[in-house]
């Protein structure tokens, strides 16, 4: 569908939209129809030391670092305030974008994004530094300093509401940014921007150079002036990050990577079987199973096995297919060709390792050119099987019997992965003693769930690395820590 909202493509550097250079060019095509939504600005390592430059004499103008802290919470709050107000925009955006479903966007992603930035404006004047212990002739401070130049590069499934994730707690520390938005889903990144020079937020201080990952996201994590890098994506491309800060100025790299999240259900909770199907239904297909967090292995007890497996399949039934634009569709397409291919590659070899397929497991829809998975349960997984260990990202979900409560730790634990995990038990010592064993950074009890804003998200082994989103624990990585050390002549 077209979009009726005028729709930026360009770069978005100090305070303005402008072309990339030599007018370079990338086809975004939309999910639902694999036809061309639009053509966007391609960044070179060019465009990006432009943006770079800006932030950097943007944070050192004190224009926004130096800024009193209640204006910037002021302008923070603004800046929450117009993307309310355009919020049917953004969620359109990423709908058509990304493939989402609309009632997702709007019910979900824009209100995520209008809380994360006003609860990070609230929390501006209220971190604090610290005075140590010392002698009566010495005065130890401990503050708090903006680190300078931000980069982000972020993730296709959640535009909006990872890009909140991210320049909420940066901006609001005084930074300076320059976010690469995924090529695959940057409209939103763009829109968000402009409302924030609407709102006030200087220019050169928030600056969009949307690319390639190959040449846009590597010249970010290779530029020398760039002092944190934060990124939301595969494990694989987060493994180069680390190595573009080691090439050039070792900067602060935070990573939040893949998973494989376990959803472990008791047989204790077998009175409740059917509310757990459906609250795990919604884990395994929300937004169509592209999600680092995605339930996409269910342990469950050998002696409930096949009554959850039924009434899972029901539930699944509720998770209808459809344009992402219907407010009736609960899961819309892919986010690309190549991810179609490799999900149903992923249940084929599913198949051939001796699990079955209990519902879905077929592309539908050809007919719209749209790359359209129905959500897929399967069944007799073998824990060490390539269903099992890989992150599929799609709407595929394998259901893995246990016997005792040490097997299922064993099994949650035998992953390369620990993002997240979700415990249903009906004792609260055991949802205790469990979640205590689980290696995962966020474990929900009896609901699937990530936190809120209040929590700080990363994970675990390949995961994670280097700091976490949300929460107060998020400055730590936009800030840097000085010690100021004062000798006092007491005699005056």
């Amino acid at each position: 569908m077209s979009i009726p909202y005028t729709v930026r493509t360009q770069a978005f550097i100090d305070g303005q939209f402008v072309d990339a250079e030599n007018g370079a060019v990338f086809e975004n095509l939309n999910p639902a129809s694999g036809q061309l939504l639009n053509r966007v600005a391609a960044c070179s390592a060019s465009d990006v030391d432009r943006a770079v430059q800006s932030a950097r004499k943007a944070f050192q103008s004190g224009v926004w670092s130096k800024m009193e802290p209640r204006e910037r919470k002021r302008i923070l709050r603004k800046f929450s305030d117009l993307v309310e107000a355009n919020g049917a925009e953004i969620a359109l955006l990423d709908s058509v974008d990304a493939g989402k479903p609309i009632s997702d966007c709007q019910n979900l992603d824009v209100p995520d994004v209008v809380n994360n930035i006003r609860w990070y404006a609230e929390a501006i004047d209220k971190v604090f530094g610290k005075v140590s212990p010392t002698g009566e002739d010495k005065l130890g401070l401990i503050v708090r300093e903006a680190v300078g130049v931000v980069g982000m590069v972020l993730p296709w499934n959640f535009p909006a509401g990872t890009l909140s994730w991210k320049i909420s707690p940066a901006l609001a520390a005084g930074n300076s940014i320059v976010v690469k938005p995924a090529e695959l889903a940057p409209l939103s990144t763009l829109r968000i921007a402009e409302l924030a020079a609407d709102a006030g937020i200087p220019a050169g201080v928030f600056n969009v150079v949307p690319g390639l990952g190959h040449v846009t996201g590597k010249a970010l994590g290779l530029h020398p002036d760039v002092d944190v890098i934060s990124f939301t994506g595969s494990t694989e491309v987060g493994r180069h990050f680390l190595r573009y800060a080691a090439d050039s100025n070792l900067k602060k790299v935070v990573l939040e990577c893949g998973g494989k999240s376990p959803q472990i259900v008791m047989a204790d909770a077998a009175n409740r079987l059917g509310s757990i199907a459906e609250n795990l239904a919604g884990a395994a297909f929300w937004n169509m199973g592209q999600n680092c967090t995605c339930g996409s292995r269910i342990l469950v007890h050998s002696s409930i096995k096949d009554a959850f497996v039924e009434l899972l399949a029901n539930a699944a039934k509720q998770w209808t297919v459809g344009q992402p634009t219907d407010p009736a569709s609960k899961l819309g397409p892919l986010i690309e060709a190549s991810a179609l291919t490799r999900v149903l590659s992923a249940i084929d070899q599913a198949k051939q390792d001796g699990a079955s397929v209990v519902s879905g497991g077929k592309q539908v829809m050809k007919e719209t050119g749209g790359w359209f998975v129905e959500p897929t349960i399967i069944a007799n997984v073998d824990p060490s099987s390539a269903i099992a260990q890989n992150e599929i990202f799609g709407p595929v979900v394998a259901v893995i019997a246990f016997d005792t409560e040490e097997e299922a730790i064993r099994i949650a634990n035998d992953s390369s992965f620990g993002l997240a995990a979700t415990l249903f038990t009906n004792d609260v010592n055991v949802a205790i003693r469990v979640a205590r064993q689980i290696q995962a950074g966020t474990v929900a009890v009896n609901g699937y769930g990530e936190g809120d804003i209040t929590t700080p998200f990363g994970g675990y082994k390949t995961s994670g690395f280097g700091g976490y989103d949300k929460g107060v624990e998020a400055f730590d990585q936009y800030t840097q820590l000085k010690t100021i050390y004062l000798s006092l002549e007491l005699n005056g």
